[in-house]
């Protein structure tokens, strides 16, 4: 009997030790994303609490939370910073980048992934090249020239011209989903009659809706955050400014005394519209043929 007892303690021992070793590496991963997860949100949370404090208690910098809350901030930043108009120009701007860079980098995806043409590789080197060169501010210049030939100069569509022309990221997003598509599909298609152009829309962009909610995502991402060209299109036109550009405006007040608590209360304000594409877009990451194609 005591034999048994002690083959049963001896064969035990490795499955308890493989469970507790399985319980400190979740608890360590836990650890860790809880860590990532509070230097992420940190910051954010640091600005909404920062956005309720006075001016004073702000620039002292005391506490982390505020001793009187100042909701009445959020309401002088709306009003102060025009964000009604501002808000809606930034959703122009993002909305209409967004389409027309879907529109054209999956065309160009699809081209290139199911085409041999003259000058292919060429065409994806030059592709790569303004995806990883960047030379920022040097361009802007041309690009204002170019869109004062158009006469698009004074038009929030310059610049929504000037970030479609900027779909590097979402082309080389795009291309592996295409060639993630069998083309067995695009060959059942031809044979059901189907011509190249309704193979494109009947077929691949079907099959590329959780890809397009992804390249969305990040197009209007970029569309929402940026602030050179805006700045740069509406200097003359306050009317067609972007929250982005806008916000600045919040920096100085009556008197020019600097009011950084109404530039939180903006930016926080200016975070809700992408928290909320965030939330409907998410479902979009998931597998994209899943189920498409049956071995």
């Amino acid at each position: 009997m005591s034999t048994l007892q002690a083959d049963t303690k001896i064969t035990s021992s490795p499955a308890s030790t493989i469970k507790s070793k399985a319980l400190l590496s979740r608890v360590l991963l836990w650890i860790f994303l809880l860590l990532v997860a509070g230097f992420a949100l940190f910051p954010i949370i640091l600005a909404f609490f920062g956005s309720l404090k006075s001016n004073l208690e702000l620039t002292t910098g005391t506490t982390l939370l505020p001793k009187e809350w100042k909701f009445e901030n959020f309401t002088q930043a709306w009003t102060s910073a025009n964000f009604a108009r501002f808000t809606w120009n930034s959703m122009f701007i993002s909305t209409f980048t967004t389409i027309g860079t879907l529109l054209i980098g999956t065309m160009a995806a699809y081209a290139v992934a199911r085409v041999d043409f003259y000058g292919k590789r060429v065409y994806v080197v030059i592709q790569s090249c303004t995806l990883f060169i960047s030379i920022g501010a040097v361009v802007l210049r041309p690009q204002f020239d170019l869109m004062v030939a158009l006469n698009l100069q004074k038009s929030l569509w310059g610049v929504i011209i000037i970030l479609i022309s900027a779909h590097a990221t979402a082309f080389f997003m795009l291309i592996g989903f295409v060639r993630a598509i069998p083309k067995e599909l695009d060959e059942a298609a031809f044979i059901d009659g189907c011509n190249f152009y309704s193979v494109y829309f009947r077929v691949i962009l079907p099959l590329l809706t959780p890809a397009l909610g992804v390249t969305a995502l990040w197009t209007f991402r970029g569309a929402w955050n940026e602030y050179i060209l805006p700045l740069v299109f509406t200097m003359t036109q306050p009317a067609l400014q972007t929250l982005t550009v806008g916000l600045a405006g919040l920096k100085y007040g009556v008197g020019d005394a600097a009011q950084p608590q109404l530039m939180l209360a903006g930016a926080c304000l200016s975070m809700l519209p992408m928290i909320i594409v965030y939330i409907f877009a998410n479902k979009s990451f998931m597998q994209m043929t899943a189920g498409s194609v049956k071995g």
